[in-house]
Parts: structure tokens; sequence; C-alpha cells
């Protein structure tokens, strides 16, 4: 089993690096735009986000993707990602609200309070267990056939994108904080354990960086 970033050790590295995380637009935008299109958010009327980072996405998704009645709910566990959050969400007042965490994997919400929960490069940080852990945590939070919205890193198909991520994982197996806590992970295996429909699922590349899309249905 991978040994991961303790939740305090992820802190303290999303804490340094700041305003540099959105410099992975580079790798991330392509998957980002993927699950825009197949999440449906234009439905959307409640959304929670785990692991906002500095609130880029909501940003994009609250100016462009959403109707003037969703409201946006969003925790991360570094000082740092939610004050840049919270600066990005501001112009939306009430309807955009950014919170702090322990790193716990508890989600503030209540149950079937929400139709979208969204995970951006956020579980390929995690331990296996506590993936599972906040699967169960966005079951509980969505309403029934509210959507799973994910993408992350992921093992590579083509014989570049393997190398490339085989690379990712040796260095993360060496020294996690190498690459930010973040490994190859393939989220869609963790949702056959039951209670979830895929609706879609597809791996995307940028510069041989592997990135899984997948948008599961809750049942």
């Amino acid at each position: 089993m991978a040994r991961t970033l303790t939740h305090d050790e992820a802190k303290v590295f999303y804490d340094r690096l700041g305003r540099r995380q959105d410099s992975q637009a580079i790798y991330e935008d392509r998957a980002t735009a993927a699950l825009i299109a197949r999440g449906d958010f234009a439905k959307a009327r409640a959304i929670f986000e785990f692991g906002c980072g500095t609130g880029r996405f909501a940003e994009l998704l609250l100016a462009r993707h959403l109707g003037q009645d969703c409201s946006y709910r969003a925790v991360d566990v570094s000082t740092t990602m939610v004050d840049l959050a919270r600066r990005h969400l501001a112009k939306w007042g009430d309807r955009a609200e950014v919170r702090q965490t322990t790193g716990a994997i508890e989600v503030p919400a209540a149950e079937a309070s929400c139709d979208r929960f969204i995970a951006c490069y956020v579980l390929d940080l995690l331990s296996d267990d506590d993936i599972r852990a906040l699967i169960a945590e966005a079951r509980r939070v969505l309403v029934p056939s509210g959507l799973l919205c994910t993408t992350g890193l992921t093992p590579g198909r083509s014989v570049p994108a393997r190398l490339v991520m085989g690379t990712w994982q040796a260095v993360h197996r060496l020294n996690p904080k190498l690459v930010g806590g973040c490994r190859p992970v393939e989220v869609r295996r963790y949702l056959s354990e039951g209670g979830w429909r895929i609706r879609h699922h597809e791996v995307v590349q940028r510069f041989g960086i592997s990135s899984e899309v997948l948008v599961a249905a809750r049942l």
C-alpha cells in the first residue's frame, strides 16, 4: 500500500504552495473541461466541493456554467487555499461558502443536501481508506441520482503516458512530498463496491500526464 501524506503534512505542503497550485492548469484544464462537459452542471442547484484549492474551478463554474439559483459550498484543509478561494468567490456573496477543515474525511453537509459532489485532483492525494471514506460521504450527502464528479491523476494508457506516470509513481514511492503527495489512482475501481452507476469515464492526457475523468450517479 502506497504511503500517503498525513492530513497535517498535506496542509503544510499546500499552505506553502499557495498560488503556484494554479500552474498545474497546463494538464488539469483538459480534464476539468471534460468534467464540465459531462457533469450537467447547468441543472445543478446545490454543489459541494471537497478540496477546492484556490477556488479556480469553482469560480469558472459560477461564472459560466451554473444557474443563478445554484449554491456552492467548498472545503479545504489548507489555510492558504481557503483564503485564496474566498477571495476568488467573494463576488458571489452568500451563494458561495468556503470553510477550512482539519483534513478529516467528514463532509460538513446534511444527508441528501446536494446534487453535485466535486473532487478535483484530491482523491489521488488520499490513502485507500480515505478514498473509500470520502466516496461514502459523497453518497451520503448526494440526493438520489445526484452526481459524483471527479478528476485526478491515473495510470497512463499510451506508451509515453505509461512512462511518465510510472516515473511519477516511482517518485511518489521514494518521497510523496516530491509530487505534492499525489499519485496515479483509478477511482473507478472504488465505485465497483456498489451504490453508483457510472455515467461517464475517460482518461485524458496532456504532456504525458494522464487524468481520469469520472461522473457517477448515486443509486
